[in-house]
This record gives structure tokens, sequence and C-alpha cells, in this order.
């Protein structure tokens, strides 16, 4: 179940809405709060990528700098936030000061006069990555019909209109186009470009874009053959070694981003 499904009509058909459009997007929700305060556990809200609630509610004023910031830096890791705003008293009981982060919370002060104190949990909606197969060969057909379940958006060609998000290519071919698609993947700009193919016959690619003035570090970032050895041998299997790789990167580059 995805959390529109859990909002309001109004929040689910706005978050449905966004998702369509490949916007992100963050869901706010209260979590917990202490003494006087407008809004109360259970409270949400959605936000845009720049921390503007767009549906929803908050409460007043005292929370909104807090939430903004974290939903932006959410949104830049893709990795969710949960902020404590709270009276600079109860800060400096607890031993911290606004901007620390402890066990996973973020402190922020509450500066207006209700002097309660909210906790907010941010949860980032990212677009989903671009997953981009060209080709139609028994390998991009079977890539093509697992890919969505791992959570990527298909596509047969790099969409460059797009917002920005993570984009893979494979290239999968097989000797129709070779190097015409070789060459559109590393204009792309795409953060992953594997060719289906043996190394032999990618090293014989390589040596015409060189000539053909591409960029030596990305022909060298190329991975050929795609996918991780597993032996694979069926179109399917293959297909399914691309995938590992992908998800081998994918969170490789998650964990470097978190530090």
């Amino acid at each position: 179940m995805s959390p529109a499904e859990v909002l309001s009509d109004d929040l689910a058909e706005a978050a449905q809405e966004m998702r369509a459009r490949d916007e992100p997007f963050a869901f706010a929700t209260i979590v917990r709060t202490a003494g006087s305060t407008a809004a109360k556990p259970g409270t949400k809200a959605l936000l845009s990528a720049d921390g503007t609630i767009l549906h929803g509610w908050l409460g007043g004023g005292c929370t909104r700098g807090a939430v903004k910031r974290a939903t932006v830096q959410a949104l830049v890791d893709g990795a969710p936030r949960l902020i404590s705003v709270a009276p600079e008293d109860l800060l400096a009981e607890k031993g911290v000061t606004a901007g620390d982060e402890v066990d996973g919370t973020t402190f922020a002060r509450n500066g207006c006069p209700s002097r309660g104190t909210v906790d907010i949990f941010i949860e980032p909606c990212l677009p989903l990555p671009q997953l981009v197969i060209m080709g139609a060969s028994p390998v991009a057909q079977a890539l093509s019909a697992l890919a969505p379940q791992f959570q990527y958006s298909v596509a047969s060609v790099p969409e460059t209109t797009a917002p920005k998000r993570q984009s893979f290519t494979v290239i999968a071919t097989q000797g129709q186009g070779d190097l015409d698609a070789l060459k559109a993947a590393l204009a792309s700009g795409s953060d992953y470009v594997a060719f289906v193919g043996s190394r032999r016959k990618y090293l014989s690619l390589a040596g015409k874009l060189t000539n053909a003035g591409f960029d030596q570090a990305a022909i060298d970032g190329v991975r050929s053959p795609a996918g991780l050895d597993l032996g694979a041998v069926t179109p399917e299997e293959i297909a399914l070694s691309i995938l590992a790789q992908l998800v081998q990167v994918r969170r490789s580059a998650v964990k470097q981003s978190n530090g």
C-alpha cells in the first residue's frame, strides 16, 4: 500500500498527480506533541520540493521553517527525517541546540508563544529512477518485463526533458545499431551505461567512440559485459544479472550520499 492510499482524498489525489508528473514531493506527519500545540498527532501535509505546504496542515508557523529545511534535505538524499521542534529551554534541558541530530532526530527551536513541542516525520517521495533499455532483443524484452517490479520507470530512449532523476541505460541491441546506441547513451549523461555483449566486442566499439571524440573516462565507465557475473545463460537470467548490478549501483550511491 502506498502512502497516498492512507491519506485523505485531496492529499492522495495531489500526490498521485505529482507522481504522474515525475515531480519530487514529501509527506509530513505529526507523530507526537507535548504542551500547547495547534496541530495534533496524525495531522498530515503534502509538501513540494522546496518545502512549501501544498495540501494539508501542520499547525501554525512555528514549525514551518524546520519542516521546510528538513524536506529540502530529505529530497536531496532520499532519506526520511524526524524533526523535533521545541522551546529553547526544553532543548537546553536535553543538552541539545537547534540543528543538532541525536539518535536520528534533528532538533529545531520553537520560538512561538505556545511553547509546545511538535515531532514531525518527513517522508520523501522521489521520481522513480529511469531505466532506458535500447534494443528489441530477447534480453531487452526480459529486462523490460522485470524492471518495473524493482521500481524503475522504463523507457526506450532517454527522456531529456524529464525532471532530474537517476538514469540508467542498458544497450541490448545485439548488433542492430550498437554504435549509434552507445553514442546516444553516452551523450545522455546517464548515471550508468551497460552494454550487453562480449568484452571483446565492446572494446572494438570503444575505439570507434574514442575516434568520434567521446570522453575516454565515460567510454571506460561502460559496464561490459552488462550485469553481475552470475553465470547467466538465458535472456531472463541475463536480465536478472543486470538488475542485480543496478541494485548494487543504486544502494552504493545511497550509502555514499548518507556518509
